[in-house]
């Protein structure tokens, strides 16, 4: 796969990451919590967490194949674990890089 190709999947997987894991937080456990659905967590977090992984890997692919450093790689790491961090981060950064790419 090209770099260009890769670095349009991780773009795409960080949005649906970045979906994924505020439908988690903000969705699913308040249902699981308060109005007792506890399938909501079981559903959203199974796709979380497939998407996380995802992620992870097209990251790492991205920095060994696209030569960046551990610093971006460590960026990419830590807006998958906070809200709304992928959102801030493609619009931040990742969309320029595609446009270099």
């Amino acid at each position: 796969m090209t770099l260009q190709k890769t670095f349009s999947w991780f773009r795409k997987v960080a949005i649906a990451e970045g979906i994924s894991f505020v439908a988690l937080v903000f969705i699913a456990m308040p249902l699981k919590y308060l109005a007792k659905i506890p399938i909501a967590v079981t559903i959203a977090g199974s796709m979380h967490g497939i998407l996380f992984i995802s992620f992870i890997k097209l990251a790492w692919d991205l920095k060994v194949a696209g030569d960046k450093s551990a610093i971006w790689f460590g960026k990419a790491f830590l807006a998958s674990v906070l809200p709304f961090g992928t959102f801030y981060m493609d619009h931040k950064a990742w969309k320029r890089e595609a446009a270099s790419c």
